[in-house]
């Protein structure tokens, strides 16, 4: 772990953009194991039969879960809050 008292404010940026991504990584493999598991339940319960006719149950969870996700994606790596802050400065800052 790095001292962030020591930190300039470009690395306390940088630092934070490595944490959202981070957590970004982790909230991905949390879905990703767990709707695995969600998935065999389902088939593993009957589910799979060649009589079913609807959706499975399963698919709730997982749509649901992966728009979470989904937005949790953007925030992280499309949408750079900082970048339009800073052009909005800047913007600013020239009048």
């Amino acid at each position: 772990m790095t001292n962030q008292q020591n930190m300039t404010p470009e690395e306390e940026k940088l630092w934070k953009r490595a944490e959202e991504r981070v957590g970004f990584k982790r909230h991905l493999t949390t879905y990703l194991i767990i709707n695995c598991m969600i998935w065999l339940i389902w088939y593993f319960t009957g589910g799979h039969y060649s009589g079913f006719t609807g959706i499975p149950w399963a698919v709730f969870p997982t749509i649901g879960w992966g728009i979470g996700i989904t937005f949790h994606y953007f925030n992280t790596f499309v949408f750079d809050e900082g970048s339009a802050v800073e052009r909005e400065y800047e913007k600013l800052k020239r009048k």
